[in-house]
């Protein structure tokens, strides 16, 4: 079983359950909601999905037109990286989603502390 397939903890805690930083809780904790989060939900962050890539030279690129097409280092199905502020989050699937382009998380990557 991998670190991806492990289960989440749940969001209540009663007592000895252990705090994100691993330290001891005592006592009862009430159920987190969406609004116990409210004031992180402005917080700006990037969200890349990383389709594939490509190297040329500048003089190449500059000379591309309208309709130019740029052959990618995956392919079709492969799975693509995710990244939100610059750190690997997840590998995904792009998917169709009323006419425009989505992705859907297949794997979530477990950062290396």
């Amino acid at each position: 079983m991998s670190n991806a397939d492990l289960p989440l903890p749940p969001l209540t805690a009663g007592a000895g359950a252990l705090s994100p930083s691993g330290h001891d809780r005592s006592g009862p904790v009430a159920n987190k909601t969406a609004e116990d989060l409210e004031q992180v939900f402005d917080v700006p962050v990037t969200v890349a999905a990383i389709l594939g890539s490509h190297r040329m030279p500048i003089g190449d690129m500059l000379k591309l037109q309208p309709g130019a097409v740029l052959e990618l280092d995956r392919r079709v199905g492969e799975a693509i990286d995710i990244f939100v502020n610059d750190r690997l989050v997840a590998r995904g699937e792009v998917v169709i989603v009323e006419d425009k382009l989505g992705v859907t998380m297949t794997e979530i990557i477990k950062a290396e502390r």
